[in-house]
């Protein structure tokens, strides 16, 4: 067909990804599950921190759960110095709290940064995502091999078949609560799930989600191959409020934690259905006052019915935070995201939880 006179031939012009500058290959879910397969002792670790946990919603155990550890995890010899410890302490408190560690491996950014040691195991701005999911999967593995139960926070929909079936706890953050796709996802879920209240402080938005987590949904997800398929659940009772407090200020009190447990209860049949996080916005983001958020906390664990379920603590082996950057030397054992708490306070804080559950009794 030849191009009338005056008219220059059409091109066909791109229309689909444009803005993308490639695709990376990662290996599917079920090979990077058997290349790094549990032993029969580290899922027994996982089955009963997701045990343990459901026992404490219910009422059935009077321990109080502490999610504890780094607010993400950027080193893996560093996560295992902090693991070592924490088992020591975990072991010795058994009795009275049930000791999580996070193991927080994606970031959720208010706008740009790094994005966690999935994304960027090198800190350089590679992006070797097919280490970084191999180097995660390890982290659990090394983790639940000292006996510690882990947690993390489900911020990707697709990052999850490469290790939820080591992951003991999990959060949906403020960022994410009101998303459809991950209450979806969050109702396919194996282990007990907390919603966080929104980051301007609603707990509204969790009520709701709570709503939809414990009922049964369709959505598209990929399987264990990494096929995409429609994902049918059944729903996850075994979900949760977590109080971080907001943009407005905290909402740890008193008032706040009986209107949340209220709520909770409305929707879900838990005797002890809320967590406080003493960081994030309860403490201002100054995690010298993660200790006043617990300290208040203690205080309302004492009075009958709390309904508390326990806390979250960012802890790391030495207090504070520091920038990174590409290229940038790191300051051993301290925290490239949110600011935590040292070692030594750790301790002390997890002293006073475990005397606070003693003295109830």
């Amino acid at each position: 067909m030849t191009t009338p006179i005056g008219q220059t031939e059409s091109k066909p012009r791109a229309r689909d990804n444009s803005n993308i500058a490639s695709f990376g290959e990662i290996p599917r879910p079920r090979e990077l599950r058997e290349e790094l397969a549990p032993d029969d002792d580290r899922l027994e670790t996982v089955a009963r921190g997701r045990e343990e946990v459901g026992a404490a919603l219910a009422g059935d155990d009077d321990r109080m759960v502490v999610v504890v550890g780094p607010c993400s995890i950027h080193d893996r010899d560093l996560a295992l110095e902090y693991a070592g410890r924490l088992q020591q302490v975990a072991a010795k408190h058994a009795g009275e709290l049930i000791v999580i560690m996070r193991t927080y491996f994606e970031k959720p950014r208010t706008s740009v940064g790094w994005k966690g040691l999935i994304y960027d195991p090198s800190l350089d701005g590679s992006s070797d995502a097919a280490r970084g999911l191999r180097t995660a999967r390890q982290v659990l593995l090394d983790v639940t091999g000292m006996g510690l139960p882990c947690a993390v926070e489900i911020l990707d929909t697709i990052t999850p078949q490469y290790y939820s079936d080591l992951v003991s706890w999990a959060a949906i953050g403020a960022r994410t609560v009101e998303s459809q796709v991950h209450r979806q996802l969050a109702s396919g879920s194996s282990m007990p799930i907390g919603f966080k209240n929104a980051t301007d402080g609603r707990v509204g938005v969790a009520v709701n989600a709570l709503s939809a987590a414990i009922a049964p949904h369709a959505f598209f997800g990929v399987d264990e191959e990494g096929r995409s398929s429609v994902v049918r659940t059944t729903g996850n009772p075994a979900s949760h409020i977590v109080l971080r407090g907001g943009d407005n200020g905290p909402n740890y009190g008193r008032a706040d934690v009986e209107d949340a447990v209220t709520r909770a209860r409305a929707v879900v049949d838990h005797k002890r259905p809320v967590i406080i996080d003493c960081s994030h916005g309860n403490s201002g983001k100054d995690h010298t006052r993660q200790a006043v958020v617990v300290d208040d906390l203690l205080d309302q664990w004492r009075q009958p019915d709390h309904g508390l379920l326990g806390l979250m603590l960012e802890s790391n082996l030495q207090p504070g935070r520091q920038d990174w950057e590409p290229g940038r030397h790191l300051e051993h054992g301290v925290s490239i995201t949110d600011a935590c708490v040292g070692w030594d306070e750790t301790v002390a804080l997890l002293e006073r939880c475990a005397a606070a559950v003693a003295d109830r009794r």
